[in-house]
């Protein structure tokens, strides 16, 4: 149980130390990715590395946002239908809609959510990273994980010991990750991991309805939110089951439905988000085999501008198997369906896509590193910065970057 008179919700008036040290990363980060922007665009000229700043960063994904957000999900009537602007959740169109009066640049606007949802998001995975060392209650508990492998590795760090930081580090560590630089663009993944990672923190504290009416929030953004829902109910399962506050787990799902619902009506097709997958990224389901098989000959077989890419991704997809089985293996039920199934359903796509993305929400691994020693955590660092640099300019001068 939580102490009487303390809250470990993200919302509160008094910031802790983590607290405080995660808002110092997430604004010196962003302060050195705009410089670096900056300066890439001074050196440079090549691809849009000559465009606006804004224009630099309203890149791929950002283009479909603002695309729905101004004209709704059949697209800008003077440009051809785009069949699979579906695929992308309404959470931060409708952000930037509700937006708009106050900041009438849409680019800008984008920028600014995703400024405000980096800052939340820091916050709950430092409290997150202090609550798996110190546990809810002030105890010793696993890291990162829920009641039902409390036992399986005690970790209790007091004040001063090597893990007594892990919250803050594992910030640092998603912030100057490889792909870091979709936390700074106007991407849903910082939206997304405001409500996801605010929604975990509360639900390992069994404040369950306000847990689940963040998991809310969090699927009205991504898809991923139906895999937090069901993580939650694995959670549920195994660290609390007070009956009475079952049904709030149905909660997350609703806005996946509404959404599905939406689009039937558009369309008569209640698998409109699987098609509008498949006509704009041709990602329909596939055999995994047939998935890395396709993936390995683009990234050996071919040579172009997205070999590199596709090699990333087979890393990132080598990391994401590797992390599930040892989530699995601490018996992190929850942490490993959080992570096992949105990755079975990359790793059986037409193709690896986004994987290297989809790193950013998977905090049970930046909360690993936050816990590693520090000889192998510098070296983790160093090793990240110069690939985020490199994806800071691969992404502004229009190349693909994840």
């Amino acid at each position: 149980m939580v102490e009487e008179g303390r809250s470990d919700g993200v919302g509160v008036a008094r910031l802790r130390t983590g607290d405080r040290l995660a808002l110092r990363a997430w604004f010196g980060t962003r302060a050195a990715v705009l410089g670096i922007s900056l300066l890439a665009s001074a050196l440079w000229s090549y691809g849009d590395l000559h465009d606006s700043f804004l224009g630099r960063w309203t890149q791929w994904d950002v283009d479909h946002f603002v695309e729905i957000a101004q004209y709704g999900y059949r697209g800008n009537p003077a440009h051809p239908p785009d069949a699979g602007l579906p695929a992308f959740f309404p959470g931060l169109p409708l952000v930037l809609r509700i937006l708009h009066p106050l900041i009438p640049n849409w680019e800008l606007s984008a920028l600014l959510v995703s400024l405000v949802a980096g800052a939340v998001a820091s916050v709950a995975l430092a409290r997150l990273g202090e609550q798996a060392v110190t546990g809810a209650d002030g105890s010793g508990v696993d890291a990162g994980g829920s009641g039902a492998h409390a036992g399986h590795s005690r970790l209790g760090a007091h004040a001063g010991s090597p893990l007594s930081g892990a919250g803050p580090r594992a910030v640092f560590a998603l912030l100057v990750s490889p792909y870091a630089v979709f936390l700074f663009a106007g991407y849903s993944e910082t939206l997304f991991l405001a409500f996801a990672l605010p929604a975990w923190l509360l639900a390992r504290q069994r404040r369950w309805p306000a847990a689940v009416l963040c998991a809310a929030g969090a699927s009205c953004v991504r898809v991923t939110g139906l895999f937090l829902a069901a993580a939650l109910i694995v959670e549920f399962l195994t660290a609390d089951r007070r009956w009475r506050s079952a049904p709030w787990l149905a909660v997350p799902f609703l806005p996946v439905l509404g959404y599905a619902a939406y689009l039937w009506r558009r369309t008569g097709d209640w698998s409109a988000w699987q098609h509008a997958q498949e006509a704009g990224w041709g990602r329909s389901t596939v055999w995994p085999w047939t998935s890395f098989e396709t993936t390995w000959q683009a990234a050996f077989g071919t040579h172009d501008q997205f070999t590199t890419a596709f090699r990333v991704e087979l890393i990132a997809a080598a990391v994401g198997v590797a992390l599930t089985c040892w989530l699995l293996w601490r018996r992190q039920w929850a942490e490993s369906v959080y992570v096992g199934l949105p990755l079975i359903s990359l790793l059986t796509s037409a193709y690896y896509l986004s994987i290297g993305r989809a790193t950013l929400l998977w905090w049970p691994l930046w909360l690993a590193v936050g816990r590693c020693r520090r000889p192998a955590y510098v070296i983790l660092i160093v090793v990240f910065l110069p690939l985020m640099t490199a994806e800071v300019v691969t992404y502004n001068s229009g190349g693909w970057a994840g």
